[in-house]
């Protein structure tokens, strides 16, 4: 049997962080478009299941096209059964918005609810929904039958440290020995498995689509393939995302112009070999002479163009050799000395008025 392990679809993100409003509506578009991709992938490769482990949706309510395409993909596909347990994103609008529960739409609640799955009845797939109320007495009234596969889903952090959004703290050392075989997990952006015990392992298939430079790196799935009479089971991580997202540092030291950033940038990312389709940040590193010419926008409208969206970002540090200034009789050196002088600013603070000023006497536009 085949089934595959999602969580974190997050259907209805409003994507406005960084993106354009309209390109926030065409990325939202996307994240359907994928979820109808991957359901699709499962009807064309025999795979029985679908384990969806909390975050389908991102807001309290869902758009009504959003309710309505993820009814269809279930109700057109009734040789799949989907497993959906609620994340902390997850409010229950999309249920509540259904005429009926379509009968291969498994739910869970805040008791463990177990079905059974295989021509034999030999795989069970179990879950709960986390709450304040049910934590603590979650682990110890898990039951579960050793002679079966055992799946059980689960949404929350895994570890004590790190938990946000509100989400619960899986406690994994009290799942341990209680006869899992598969435990699936939601919460976490990106893809990790690891042992639990002798007999089973945990997993985060991670988001099927990144939504923000903290997700970058491949996205997708996880494929299990379950032998029902062995208990056998293999696992694949499928990539799937439309787009990928990449941050790409770009050591800048020694530039003096915007141009000769321009082709040490080009030189960097024609290496990287970059899709157009994907999401690009460049962090700029690196030391700069104080009296460097740098125009961020120029960068940012010359190199955008190669790629859906791209963005820069600044982390280089300026420096100022005081020498450079100490006998110069200008105007520009009497200003250099008096902010130099400045002790009570940091020096990095320093350095960047000493580049406004200088572009100001240079009579070139100030790039804050």
């Amino acid at each position: 049997m085949k089934l595959i392990h999602c969580a974190d679809l997050h259907l209805d993100a409003k994507m406005t962080a960084s993106l354009t409003k309209e390109k926030a509506g065409e990325r939202r578009k996307e994240l359907l478009l994928t979820f109808e991709r991957m359901v699709k992938y499962a009807s064309e490769n025999q795979v029985e299941a679908i384990l969806i482990a909390g975050d389908l949706f991102d807001t309290k309510s869902v758009s009504a096209t959003v309710c309505h395409r993820v009814e269809e993909a279930v109700l057109g596909h009734p040789d799949i059964t989907f497993f959906y347990l609620k994340g902390n994103h997850d409010t229950g609008h999309f249920l509540a918005e259904l005429r009926q529960i379509p009968d291969n739409l498994k739910l869970f609640g805040e008791e463990w609810v177990s079905y059974s799955l295989g021509k034999q009845g030999k795989i069970t797939v179990s879950g709960i929904e986390f709450s304040e109320k049910n934590q603590g007495s979650a682990y110890h009234s898990l039951v579960l039958d050793p002679a079966k596969f055992n799946i059980v889903m689960l949404h929350g952090q895994e570890a004590e440290t790190g938990a946000k959004d509100k989400a619960q703290v899986i406690r994994l050392r009290e799942l341990k020995n209680k006869g899992i075989d598969y435990l699936a997990l939601g919460h976490v952006h990106r893809y990790r498995e690891e042992p639990l015990d002798g007999r089973g392992v945990w997993c985060y298939p991670g988001c099927l689509e990144g939504r923000g430079f903290d997700e970058c790196g491949t996205h997708g799935f996880v494929l299990l393939q379950v032998e029902e009479q062995t208990g056998a089971c293999t696992r694949q991580f499928v990539p799937f995302a439309l787009r990928t997202l990449h941050t790409v540092e770009v050591d800048v030291s020694g530039c003096m112009r915007t141009g000769n950033m321009v082709e040490r940038l080009e030189t960097v990312l024609a290496g990287e070999k970059i899709p157009p389709r994907d999401f690009v940040k460049i962090v700029l590193t690196g030391s700069l002479d104080v009296e460097c010419e740098k125009d961020l926008t120029y960068l940012e409208k010359r190199l955008e163009q190669d790629y859906y969206f791209l963005k820069i970002q600044d982390e280089t540090k300026l420096r100022v050799d005081i020498r450079d200034f100490l006998l110069d009789e200008s105007l520009k050196g009497e200003f250099v000395r008096l902010v130099m002088a400045a002790e009570e600013l940091p020096e990095e603070e320093r350095a960047a008025v000493i580049r406004c000023g200088l572009q100001a006497l240079a009579g070139e536009e100030v790039a804050v």
